[in-house]
């Protein structure tokens, strides 16, 4: 039986952890912080950390469970009381018509979307300061393929045409499968995470 220590910057631990294992040195040097999340000032590096989860305990559960490359792991309540309370987001958000295409991604994916939206909306208003690189990391339960993942960074590309300040990287975890996103010049990388590596990333994550 498990019985971590959970707070608020769990989830922001267990990304910065897989950051630094999975995309190496660029990345190693970040500390967790606030607004954004992780920091590394000598290299001019913010980047938030989110979550576009449905509210609901057994999935939160399960993602932790997958998180710690447990099969099993009792959660307390607390723990799911943090997770349930977190900036969970809903909805499309803008009455926009939809190509069926667009429509049958976004219709797995609503959660992610209104984050998105979110996130790129206080990036653009300044509340994350000055970064030279700005990064936005989602953790996400839905299962998205490659051509999935293409349709969010084209939509984020979209959006942020007209910004002013804008994240120049998108994080797409599944927990199994990361994705990392170069908004500008529109390239995919894609990393299989093994069963191993998510116990090495909660561990650190649990301060262990």
């Amino acid at each position: 039986m498990l019985t971590p220590k959970f707070d608020t910057c769990f989830f922001e631990r267990y990304a910065m952890a897989s950051l630094a294992s999975l995309l190496g040195e660029h990345y190693a040097h970040l500390v967790n912080r606030d607004r954004p999340d992780l920091q590394d000032e000598v290299l001019g590096i913010g980047i938030e950390v989110t979550r576009a989860i449905p509210e609901n305990k057994h999935i939160a559960n399960a993602l932790v469970n997958e998180m710690a490359g447990k099969e099993v792991v009792e959660v307390n309540h607390d723990v799911l009381r943090q997770i349930e309370q977190s900036g969970y987001a809903y909805g499309l958000g803008d009455g926009s018509l939809m190509g069926s295409n667009e429509y049958e991604y976004w219709s797995m994916a609503l959660p992610l979307k209104r984050i998105l939206e979110i996130k790129m909306n206080k990036v653009n208003d300044g509340f994350y300061g000055d970064f030279s690189e700005f990064g936005l990391f989602v953790f996400t339960k839905d299962d998205l393929d490659l051509p999935q993942v293409e349709q969010a960074v084209l939509f984020m590309k979209e959006q942020q045409a007209t910004q002013s300040i804008r994240y120049d990287r998108l994080f797409i975890s599944q927990i199994q499968t990361l994705y990392s996103c170069d908004l500008v010049l529109g390239q995919i990388l894609q990393f299989k995470v093994s069963r191993a590596q998510r116990k090495q990333f909660y561990e650190s994550a649990v301060g262990r």
